[in-house]
């Protein structure tokens, strides 16, 4: 089994973190630094991640009930599962799950919003995937006023910093005199790239929250709680 494959059935992280984390060297095959992502596990070998040894291969899948959740992450917590800086993270909020559970995708630690959470790391695999466009909409305040040009330039794509961005879906849902709540769906995944699309049309994002993420809509789950998704909820990110 290939060593991400691995480590993502035990409910460490997704496959693609699982690459990240091999690549830096944090991953040990019987005692010893792996840095080959591509690396069959065998029969027998313990694996470690990050100094934790998460079990040894014995041929088949590491047996571990599959969890989902929808968590409305707070502002102030990260989406990794450790920070040098002792800043808090996501799963610290998930006091009485006993899974070990990962954040799909990432918010930025200023960012709030709709998080899923599991141990499913095909599902992470999946929906991490370029060629599976899953619109994540957000809610912005901005700075200022986003005239026709500006939302035109959002719609059509902008360049964040050497990267030009996939036509996005804009809607102004309120404008007052100093700032605009503004509504944007995006199907990629770059790192603060709302903000920066926002940036790059001359606003300020004041505060900005995640809604959706598809057809899943976080609804009314207040600040820092979670519940388990619905049966038609895991059958539609796994279909998406």
């Amino acid at each position: 089994m290939r060593l991400n494959k691995f480590i993502a059935q035990a409910g460490i992280c997704s496959r693609r973190k699982a690459d990240e984390l091999t690549l830096a060297g944090k991953v040990k095959i019987n005692g010893a630094v792996m840095d080959q992502p591509g690396y069959d596990v065998q029969d027998g070998d313990k694996v470690e991640v990050d100094g934790r040894l998460i079990g040894a291969y014995t041929g088949g899948k590491t047996a571990q009930r599959k969890v989902y959740f929808m968590l409305n992450k707070p502002k102030g917590y990260i989406t990794t599962l450790s920070d040098e800086k002792d800043r808090p993270v996501v799963t610290d909020l998930f006091t009485d799950v006993e899974e070990r559970i990962f954040p799909i995708g990432r918010l930025d630690y200023n960012t709030s919003g709709l998080l899923i959470m599991t141990n499913d790391g095909d599902l992470s695999y999946r929906l991490s995937h370029p060629k599976h466009q899953v619109y994540k909409t957000y809610r912005a305040r901005i700075s200022g006023v986003l005239g026709p040009g500006a939302e035109a330039r959002l719609k059509k794509g902008v360049d964040i910093g050497g990267y030009v961005t996939a036509p996005a879906q804009v809607k102004v849902i309120r404008q007052a005199a100093g700032s605009a709540i503004v509504e944007i769906k995006i199907s990629e995944g770059k790192n603060r790239q709302v903000r920066k699309m926002f940036n790059a049309v001359g606003n300020k994002v004041l505060d900005l929250e995640r809604i959706a993420i598809g057809e899943l809509h976080m609804g009314h789950l207040l600040t820092g709680h979670y519940r388990k998704l619905t049966r038609e909820e895991i059958e539609y990110l796994k279909n998406c």
